[in-house]
């Protein structure tokens, strides 16, 4: 007869309490992910981008899009306040930092917005067309957040997937821009950003996600994901402490852009 499997609530309380937590990877992860040289040679040679995720009125702004109805809403509306909230006060203006940041030292802003081809939205994803998320071209839905939108000839890359990389050629334009590592912002931390983050460590980049920099619905979501992510994926920093890097590290070059 086969043995019955132990709960796994049975087998925590057979353990020493002290280690439950501990994770036996931390330290070869933290070496191999974290403290890589690569990242300081990347930015020394422009070849460091800064992806910015779907801020736009589809999923970004009150009134709009996924939040046109506050009151008729899969998301209650104190979740709307606390989310609108950090988004106002905390990610536009960290980003908007982190944008000037690497325009007025030559490096790429590349971004990244849920955009269909077609207007009816045939060409969605299956996941896209189940949660009813359409922002054609030309529409308001399909626009950027003014504060954080491109500037120039900045690349913006059109999605209708949860991570970019899926539904666009974006691993292809990196490559030509000879781009290795990415530091990543927008929302939503625990959909679209972690998908992405996850993605492009697969493909080889290194990684540094902005926790300042990136909003979900709820703050424990997003906490959670940042936990879930660090150090497996990406580095974790504010966007302080990215900036004093850049700035540290990185000289301008001829594609210098000036803040407007």
């Amino acid at each position: 007869m086969a043995k019955e499997p132990k709960r796994r609530t049975d087998i925590i309380k057979e353990l020493d309490p002290d280690y439950i937590n501990v994770d036996p990877l931390e330290q070869t992860y933290h070496e191999s992910i974290i403290e890589v040289p690569e990242r300081v040679e990347a930015l020394k040679a422009h070849n460091t981008a800064l992806l910015c995720i779907d801020m736009q009125y589809l999923d970004a702004a009150p009134g709009h899009g996924v939040f046109a109805d506050a009151t008729n809403n899969d998301v209650p509306v104190e979740a709307q306040e606390y989310y609108f909230s950090v988004l106002k006060n905390t990610v536009f203006p960290n980003v908007r930092k982190l944008q000037d940041c690497f325009r007025s030292n030559g490096l790429e802003v590349i971004h990244v917005r849920i955009q269909s081809l077609t207007q009816d939205g045939r060409d969605r994803s299956t996941g896209h067309k189940m949660l009813n998320l359409l922002a054609t071209p030309g529409s308001k839905e399909a626009e950027f957040i003014e504060e954080v939108a491109p500037v120039g000839d900045e690349i913006v890359m059109n999605k209708t997937s949860s991570g970019v990389f899926t539904s666009t050629n974006l691993f292809y334009v990196l490559k030509n821009l000879d781009i290795d590592s990415l530091f990543v912002t927008g929302v939503y931390t625990n959909e679209c950003v972690s998908t992405t983050v996850r993605d492009a460590c697969d493909l080889g980049f290194l990684v540094t996600t902005i926790e300042d920099g990136c909003a979900s619905v709820t703050h424990e979501l997003h906490d959670f994901t940042i936990a879930t992510l660090k150090a497996r994926y990406t580095r974790v920093m504010t966007a302080n402490e990215a900036i004093e890097e850049i700035q540290r590290h990185c000289q301008p070059n001829r594609r210098t852009v000036k803040p407007s």
